[in-house]
């Protein structure tokens, strides 16, 4: 395929040149392949409020794009949390909790045995922490609460208060870092190997892929789902970006259960945090300049997840970025909806894939370079509800009443 660079004045895309259609190695088989969300599942049936989140069909909007069909995995229902990433960091500390109760007790620990008194007093004596936007930390906060250990998150200057708020309510501390997500991954891991902290991490970097492995390997629960409530698989997903786990979480899946016949896969990400899109342009993961905050603050990142890139660089097929009004613009196209469609409660990075997946339809040449059409039936993620109700209530124009979450 030759590489090519589209610019719009709204949009970037770009078709990747190393994508390809075979299977997954085996190591991201095991990882994120058609077999993860069975394992996922048997640990976090001990979390409350544990069940499949709704997939809603958005024919008015497919309508008006003059594609087949749209689906939309709302994600705002997931454990309680309001985020995919509920899958993700609470799977993660069960499993390292399972780890050092195993060899505390002298004994492999099953995950209904979790919840024991036993497992919870070795559980006690460790400290899990990461580095957040929010979302990631809350499921890290709720994960350490469930199953007995501490949390300490770091947050950097622009996250909101009502997010470190819901992290706290799970008895977190809340640690402020000067600058921005990056910045706070690094302090993150600076005083966690100063205070024997495990590091809880989404992004994973030279010596340290297993931990945000197994939070990618919570994702697939989601992905599972979502196939299982498609009348027929999807031809077109879009999909979030960030550091790229979500994304990578999705393309290893979709990978391992279709093989060569798996759907279009394009990631989806802020133009002004677009290090996927710039990595695949290298044909390496690069680190970009983090520049102004995006409102897409769950995905203001600016370097690539290893891991995550070990698999998106073969098997995403094309990524794109999104201009900052787009956020609002499908907040509002969500939550007041028309043509019948159901209304949905998408935060400002919620609605980032659907935001990529209507502004490709509406253009001719990406519609052409991604084989858009009548029959194209296009999945995408709403990844996270009203994390900030004030947020969502400021740019919507009112409070978050048509969604339970």
């Amino acid at each position: 395929m030759v590489m090519r660079m589209m610019p719009t004045p709204e949009t970037s895309l770009f078709l990747n040149p190393k994508a390809r259609r075979g299977a997954l190695v085996p190591h991201h088989a095991e990882l994120v392949g058609a077999q993860a969300p069975a394992s996922v599942r048997r640990y976090l049936s001990v979390c409350p409020r544990h069940g499949t989140t709704p997939l809603h069909r958005l024919d008015g909007l497919a309508k008006a794009h003059g594609l087949g069909s749209i689906s939309a995995k709302d994600e705002g229902h997931r454990l309680g949390l309001v985020s995919f990433k509920a899958l993700g960091g609470a799977y993660a500390v069960a499993r390292l909790v399972e780890g050092w109760a195993s060899e505390a007790l002298r004994q492999q620990v099953a995950p209904g045995d979790l919840a024991s008194e036993a497992v919870r007093a070795v559980a006690a004596k460790h400290t899990v922490t990461c580095a957040t936007d929010g979302n990631h930390g809350r499921s890290v906060a709720a994960g350490a609460k469930v199953f007995g250990c501490a949390a300490v998150i770091f947050v950097h200057t622009h996250v909101a208060d009502e997010r470190r708020q819901a992290m706290a309510a799970f008895g977190a501390e809340i640690i402020e870092v000067a600058g921005n997500y990056d910045d706070s991954v690094a302090e993150c891991a600076r005083v966690a190997a100063l205070r024997g902290w495990q590091v809880v991490s989404d992004t994973s970097y030279p010596g340290y892929t297993e931990i945000p492995g197994l939070v990618m390997q919570g994702y697939t629960v989601m992905v599972d789902e979502a196939l299982g409530q498609l009348g027929e698989p999807p031809t077109h997903v879009f999909v979030q970006g960030g550091v790229g786990g979500l994304a990578a979480a999705v393309a290893g899946h979709m990978a391992d259960r279709f093989g060569a016949t798996r759907p279009k896969l394009i990631v989806v990400e802020p133009e002004a945090a677009n290090c996927l899109l710039r990595s695949a342009k290298a044909g390496r993961a690069i680190a970009m300049t983090p520049g102004a905050p995006t409102i897409m603050g769950m995905l203001e990142c600016y370097r690539p997840s290893d891991v995550a890139w070990s698999i998106l660089q073969h098997h995403a097929d094309a990524f794109m970025d999104v201009i900052e009004a787009s956020a609002p613009d499908v907040m509002k196209r969500l939550a007041l909806p028309v043509a019948g469609d159901p209304a949905i409660v998408a935060g400002e990075s919620g609605g980032a894939g659907l935001a990529g997946a209507l502004a490709a339809a509406a253009d001719t040449a990406k519609r052409a370079a991604l084989g858009l059409d009548a029959q194209s039936r296009v999945l995408v993620f709403i990844s996270e509800g009203a994390t900030s109700p004030s947020a969502y209530r400021s740019i919507v124009g009112h409070s978050v009443t048509n969604n339970a979450q």
